[in-house]
């Protein structure tokens, strides 16, 4: 006697139908070749790019100009930034965006998702933003007395995600290099006064921990800097305050130097995705400091050659502001090693691979 058949024969129509689905496929990958060949052939861009490392969109133009879509093409290398330029150079579109309080030329995929750019601030015109403001995941502090272009601007950037504290912090309004906090807490230094204690609590998230510290090293923000799960701290730092920074932050804490200065706070910048560090810091120690940080590491520079990158740039997962005299190519390095669009790497070709990038709006 034969054993019954473990494989039972299709029915016709299903094979039928799996047979007309796919030719459908195929029709849709051929369609969509020819599509993308015809593209190539009209897509305009730098005549200098390789033909390898080009890539292309479809790029819908500002409501109102005569040429509605275009096809372009773009290096893979570029920055975002670098591509709202060039988009703007060739159509004669006015591009303001080095400039604080105008509107800016910005890339959105066809979602409607924003592609994030590093921001260029200055405070009563000093490039050293970060000594004016502090920036985390949860909140962001920013000096009282500032001109109402400043506070714009990160309002503008961040009040729809996080609160915008104006605040001072010991009488002073350097609060970004007298404090350092993350997502989980901040600290403050010990002569923090009790009216400005009430006001960060009144003002900041109940989930934030806020902490006075006893330290002689009172400029916190330039003895430590942090992310969401890892902080270094100056060499010389108490104990009890490395303590209090481990429990209130909730972080692994870690005595470093960057580029054999002991200030880490002024000299390096990192968010969970990556970081800036000196740019006299040798190869061995980023990798030092990448295993410790969990995230990759670039040494270089802010505010056009700078390396005192504490001051001049602040950053969280999903938003940076350098300070005014940051060049294009700064602001290429800023935008790549954070991530900041969409966690991504930065250049084009990497984030954006499919023909996308639908709107810019003025």
């Amino acid at each position: 006697m034969e054993s019954p058949s473990l494989i039972t024969p299709a029915p016709k129509k299903l094979e039928e139908g799996k047979a007309n689905a796919r030719k459908g496929a195929k029709s849709e990958s051929c369609a969509s070749k020819v599509a993308l060949m015809k593209m190539k052939m009209n897509a305009q861009g730098a005549s200098s790019i390789p033909q390898e490392d080009r890539i292309y969109y479809h790029v819908t133009l500002p409501e109102g100009d005569s040429l509605l879509t275009a096809a372009l093409f773009f290096s893979k290398e570029w920055s975002v930034g670098k591509a709202v330029d060039f988009i703007a150079h060739k159509y004669n579109l006015r591009n303001e965006n080095n400039v604080v309080t105008s509107k800016k030329l910005l890339l959105f995929a066809p979602d409607g998702h924003k592609n994030k750019m590093a921001v260029r601030v200055q405070f009563e015109g000093s490039s050293e933003v970060g000594v004016f403001a502090k920036l985390t995941n949860a909140y962001c502090l920013v000096a009282i007395g500032g001109s109402a272009n400043f506070y714009s601007v990160f309002e503008g950037e961040l009040s729809d995600a996080i609160p915008v504290v104006y605040t001072s912090i010991a009488g002073c309004r350097i609060v970004g290099r007298l404090c350092v906090g993350n997502r989980h807490g901040l600290l403050v230094p010990n002569n923090t006064t009790d009216q400005e204690l009430q006001h960060l609590r009144n003002s900041l998230p109940d989930s934030v921990k806020i902490q006075r510290v006893e330290e002689r090293l009172s400029a916190l923000g330039n003895c430590i800097t942090c992310n969401d799960y890892v902080a270094l701290a100056h060499p010389d730092i108490d104990r009890e305050t490395e303590e209090i920074l481990a429990d209130t932050l909730k972080v692994e804490v870690f005595k470093q130097t960057i580029a054999d200065h002991m200030l880490v706070g002024t000299y390096c910048c990192f968010n969970n995705q990556g970081g800036l560090v000196h740019p006299k810091t040798k190869i061995e120690e980023q990798d030092e400091l990448s295993s410790l940080l969990q995230v990759p590491l670039v040494a270089g520079t802010v505010n056009r050659g700078s390396d005192v990158i504490g001051a001049g740039l602040l950053v969280n997962d999903w938003s940076a502001f350098c300070g005014f005299n940051t060049t294009s190519t700064e602001m290429s390095v800023i935008e790549g090693v954070f991530k900041l669009s969409d966690h991504q790497p930065f250049s084009l070709g990497s984030h954006l691979q499919a023909p996308l990038v639908d709107s810019m709006v003025s």
